[in-house]
């Protein structure tokens, strides 16, 4: 059973708006060439596949909120993390694209 849990964008962007949620509490994990095209100013990149070497950037004392494309990476994210003893997880559903809907701005 998963102790994560899935979030709208909706939702986190009313936390960051509120300032619930703090910069490294929002973590994006798309590739550079991704994040160049669009990211959140207050999220942190930290690709998929470097998770495993920067898990102490991680901190485990907050909610952490995973981001990708579209929701699919950050699940996997949030499934790795957990196993790792993290808690507290949240995975952004509709991922960024979901965010640039929100926000006005045509994301493919």
């Amino acid at each position: 059973m998963r102790n994560w849990q899935d979030v709208t964008a909706q939702f986190m962007l009313d936390l960051l708006e509120n300032g619930q949620i703090a910069a490294n509490q929002l973590i994006d994990v798309r590739e550079e060439f991704e994040w160049d095209y669009y990211h959140l100013e207050t999220s942190v990149l930290i690709p998929m596949n470097t998770i495993p070497n920067r898990l102490n950037e991680l901190m485990d004392t907050k909610p952490i909120y995973i981001v990708c494309a579209h929701g699919v990476r950050s699940a996997a994210v949030c499934e790795y993390l957990e196993k790792q003893g993290y808690s507290s997880l949240h995975n952004v559903t509709g991922g960024m694209a979901a965010i640039a809907s929100l926000q006005g701005f045509q994301y493919d």
